[in-house]
């Protein structure tokens, strides 16, 4: 599976490749990368990405690499995730931390809502989140996700599920 290529005024939402391995050893470097499972090494942070790209070849989707548009650089990852152990499929993303708080994570996580309504035929898709990570609260309630109880994540343990439908992300 090749993943499409999704744009928006600012960013370009592209499939992951080796070109972003920098992106994942600094996010992952970094305690922003808390809520992932980090920090971590380079080889762990290695295989997160090689997870993530691989995703696309067993489920036929996955997380994009966000990139500005103005400069080519990739900021962080956005998209449909659905590993063992998780409750059901969701959206996953990051940014590094020097972009946050600039409107990218909204308009990439909107972007791949609609994509997959649209491309997946998605009626629902949720997020689940740290209860402690504040900042991906704001983004799911901002771009339309409603609280919806609670869920086991292995390996992460409980987590809130913010759910998301093609009414909300409109």
């Amino acid at each position: 599976m090749i993943p499409p290529v999704l744009t928006t005024e600012r960013l370009t939402l592209r499939g992951l490749t080796l070109a972003d391995v920098p992106l994942f050893h600094s996010f992952y470097a970094s305690d922003h990368s808390r809520f992932y499972g980090g920090p971590t090494t380079a080889a762990q942070s290695w295989r997160a990405l090689s997870a993530y790209a691989g995703h696309w070849a067993l489920r036929g989707y996955g997380p994009f690499a966000i990139e500005r548009r103005d400069t080519g650089e990739s900021i962080g990852m956005c998209g449909p995730w659905y590993p063992e152990g998780w409750p059901e499929p969701e959206m996953t993303y990051f940014l590094l931390e020097q972009y946050a708080g600039k409107g990218f994570a909204s308009e990439a996580l909107e972007s791949c809502l609609h994509w997959a309504f649209r491309e997946l035929g998605w009626t629902t898709v949720i997020s689940a989140i740290n209860p402690d990570n504040r900042a991906s609260l704001a983004l799911a309630k901002r771009c339309g996700a409603v609280a919806d109880g609670q869920a086991e994540v292995v390996p992460h343990g409980t987590m809130d599920v913010y759910r998301y439908s093609p009414m909300e992300a409109a």
